[in-house]
């Protein structure tokens, strides 16, 4: 190892460990903070994210890396390249931003979470409004300092994403598009989806206590360590924090048991990532991840194809049946099984099934790259919300409140992170078809209560490599093909095809 990259280390370590304090904070404000707190809050975030920031653009970070990369960075090793150019990234972008700025945007990304909760909660878009125009103010700011203002959307896109373009992700989602939407109609259009529907709705009065009970069942048998983490209730689910302190949260309705289930194993797949990455190098380029999709990847994988499947429920439904005695007793198994893959559209994106979640996801990189392009304005969006829904979902909105005021996500700048959802469905079926080409007993691992081989194979392809390849690349390094819609489809239309009888 090169004498200077243990100092590198040490310095982009203290930024990082420093970052996830304000992680730390951000989690309690929105699973503890009482609403009278909001403002000191938001000065607590501006404060420590000028701290950061000094310590993210320390000169001696730069000087070392001038070390480093002197001769192409000759005699470096794998990891260190890894590790140098990470610190690059995260360097320039860090001295390039001024301090004010950097406080700026963190006083605001805590307004405007609160400012968003209020006016979803009063489903009063106009009070919002303001919040996104200065949002996107200062997205474009920061894009001009990092030298990328004359395409704002491509830097949000690759701070999510690096190396993605609005272009790329154009062409897949064109791709995805066109078979999606006949697919969509035919399997709403079969008989079975009043027959899923109808198994859905008696699922109803399971106690919130005994949801949690199975759900914490479930996560940690599927390997998730609740000794390096926690899962509580937040008005959003979200998962945060590292692999040494992984903070989730979820949302229990009595007469919906199935949301909370699926959106904590989905908050565990992002756990699962965190607690896999290399802890002997986290805040560094190998402890790191490779970008939101690859995060989102993992989430849907273990969400949809492993616990979606008949495999899965053939081992947690007897507990389950345990658990709700009497909330089960007139629920057959194959009936259970349509409720979990009921296909039914919906207003909300986080209560969407697998199938129609991707329209949910195209229509708001549409509007956003409107937004970005000047084509839409701020006061437009609720009426421009409205028609995308109506095309792409087929249903009509009557609230902001479960439209535009939905997501929490642009309240604190995050545009561009959207499309990682459904590259993350694109990236996780493609996975599938390779872990199951490389183990077709897999599915009766699951059956036996079994999740260790895949999350072994996972561990070893993906959560190891932290972000030594961009998510492209680690999609074609670990598949051997490159990113592509088709097996998704494949995906769906093998699973959906069967059960609703499309032949």
């Amino acid at each position: 190892m090169n004498v200077a990259t243990p100092e590198l280390i040490a310095l982009v370590r203290r930024a990082d460990t420093l970052a996830t304090v304000s992680g730390l904070l951000g989690w309690d404000e929105q699973v503890n903070l009482p609403p009278g707190a909001a403002d000191q809050r938001g000065a607590q975030q501006a404060a420590l994210a000028a701290v950061i920031h000094a310590a993210s653009s320390d000169p001696r970070i730069g000087a070392l890396l001038a070390t480093l990369e002197a001769k192409g960075g000759a005699g470096l090793t794998d990891d260190e390249r890894t590790i140098v150019r990470q610190a690059r990234r995260d360097y320039d972008k860090a001295t390039k931003l001024p301090a004010d700025f950097v406080e700026e945007k963190a006083t605001q990304d805590s307004r405007g979470y609160h400012a968003w909760a209020r006016a979803r909660a009063e489903n009063d878009f106009p009070s919002y409004a303001p919040v996104l125009e200065k949002n996107l103010e200062l997205v474009r700011r920061e894009a001009a300092y990092l030298g990328k203002g004359d395409a704002p959307y491509d830097y949000m896109l690759d701070l999510h994403d690096p190396g993605l373009t609005a272009s790329a992700v154009d062409r897949l989602f064109g791709e995805l598009k066109q078979e999606l939407l006949p697919l969509v109609r035919a399997i709403t259009a079969s008989p079975v989806a009043s027959r899923a529907r109808a198994a859905g709705d008696k699922l109803r009065g399971f106690p919130v206590e005994g949801q949690g009970a199975f759900l914490r069942e479930v996560t940690g048998k599927i390997g998730f360590d609740y000794n390096r983490g926690r899962i509580d209730v937040s008005l959003h689910p979200f998962c945060s924090g590292t692999g040494s302190d992984v903070r989730m949260t979820t949302r229990y309705k009595e007469d919906q048991p199935l949301d909370a289930l699926f959106g904590s194993i989905h908050e565990t797949g992002h756990g699962l990532y965190e607690q896999g990455l290399p802890a002997s190098y986290l805040g560094t380029g190998l402890g790191i991840n490779a970008g939101m999709a690859v995060h989102e990847s993992q989430s849907r994988l273990w969400e949809n194809q492993v616990a979606r499947s008949r495999a899965f429920w053939q081992h947690f439904e007897p507990r389950w049946r345990a658990l709700f005695p009497g909330q089960t007793a007139g629920l057959g198994s194959d009936e259970l099984y349509l409720a979990i893959n009921a296909v039914e559209p919906t207003l909300i994106r986080v209560d969407a099934d697998e199938v129609t979640y991707n329209l949910h996801i195209i229509l708001r990189f549409e509007i956003e790259k409107q937004l970005f392009a000047g084509e839409l304005a701020v006061r437009d969006l609720p009426a421009a919300w409205r028609a995308a829904t109506r095309e792409l979902i087929g249903l009509d909105l009557t609230s902001d409140r479960e439209g535009v005021l939905q997501d929490v996500h642009w309240s604190g700048g995050a545009f561009g992170y959207f499309p990682s959802y459904c590259l993350g469905n694109m990236i996780a079926a493609q996975l599938w078809f390779r872990a199951l080409a490389l183990r077709p007993a897999l599915e009766e691992d699951f059956a036996r209560g079994d999740f260790s081989w895949l999350l072994a194979w996972l561990r070893e392809n993906i959560h190891t490599q932290g972000c030594r390849y961009s998510a492209l690349e680690l999609v074609r390094r670990v598949t051997g093909e490159e990113l592509s819609p088709r097996p998704l489809v494949r995906y769906l239309r093998e699973r959906y095809g069967s059960l609703y009888g499309l032949g």
